[in-house]
């Protein structure tokens, strides 16, 4: 299997019971996945797409992890994903969307 060159995690607030309750899942983590998914192959670029736990950055969800560049993304939405994307495909960082350096 060929490693993907990145590794975008999107937070479900998934949590040890394995329910799925918290901000971020009820502000369309999940849906965020497969337009995530998507836009990727939209932009050519290759990575793999995961769903995670809990990220326990609620406040600033929905959060979104673009490894291995260590990029948390926060309150991400279809429009600042794709803004995100179109950096990442320049090799570049939306620095106003970030949410630790």
């Amino acid at each position: 299997m060929k490693k993907p060159d990145y590794h975008i995690l999107i937070c479900n607030s998934y949590r040890v019971a394995g329910d799925a309750k918290g901000f971020c899942n009820k502000n369309g983590g999940a849906e965020f996945i497969q337009y995530v998914t998507e836009e990727c192959a939209d932009h050519g670029i290759d990575a793999a797409v995961s769903s995670t736990a809990c990220l326990n950055v609620c406040s600033q969800g929905p959060v979104m992890v673009i490894q291995p560049n260590n990029f948390w993304y926060g309150a991400i939405t279809t429009d600042r994903i794709d803004e995100i994307l179109d950096a990442l495909e320049e090799g570049n960082v939306v620095e106003e969307y970030l949410i630790s350096e």
